[in-house]
């Protein structure tokens, strides 16, 4: 496995400093998230799901803790919409470049708006999809919001 993607060549691009951790990726897990924190041995609410869905028709990425789901109403309104739903997984595969289950919010075809979970930036280290399965980024969560140009905001259900 290859610890370059573009989501790691962005960040040494960017200047930020960040770690890698591979670990063996299940195709069949049902949630990859939760299945990466137990592989990496870390709390899931550290290991963040990069997740692309829509806001009024617009694509967004969003970070979220992998053991949390995405509140539509508080995404809409972190990008000052009005509906929001979660993009189907191969329009996802196609703007962004990556296949489900290794999608990275570092270094996506296009640039799009980032929300990143507000709690998340309450910790000293997090981890996100190094751009491929089985791979994952270690950084502090304000270089990764510094990196993505990314906003923090109430994204998770209650």
């Amino acid at each position: 496995m290859s610890k370059s993607t573009r989501a790691t060549q962005m960040l040494v691009k960017v200047g930020v400093s960040f770690t890698t951790v591979t670990y063996q990726y299940d195709p069949n897990a049902d949630r990859i998230g939760l299945q990466a924190a137990e592989a990496i041995g870390e709390p899931p609410h550290l290991v963040l799901k990069t997740l692309m869905a829509e806001v009024d028709g617009k694509p967004v990425c969003v970070v979220v803790p992998s053991d949390r789901e995405v509140s539509m109403k508080k995404l809409a309104a972190a990008f000052g919409g009005k509906s929001a739903n979660m993009m189907k997984p191969a329009d996802a595969e196609r703007a962004t470049g990556y296949h489900v289950g290794g999608i990275s919010p570092f270094g996506q075809k296009k640039l799009v708006p980032t929300a990143i979970e507000a709690q998340a930036m309450g910790h000293g280290y997090v981890y996100m999809n190094g751009g491929q399965r089985g791979l994952q980024i270690r950084l502090s969560p304000q270089d990764a919001m510094k990196a993505l140009k990314a906003e923090a905001a109430p994204l998770v259900s209650d």
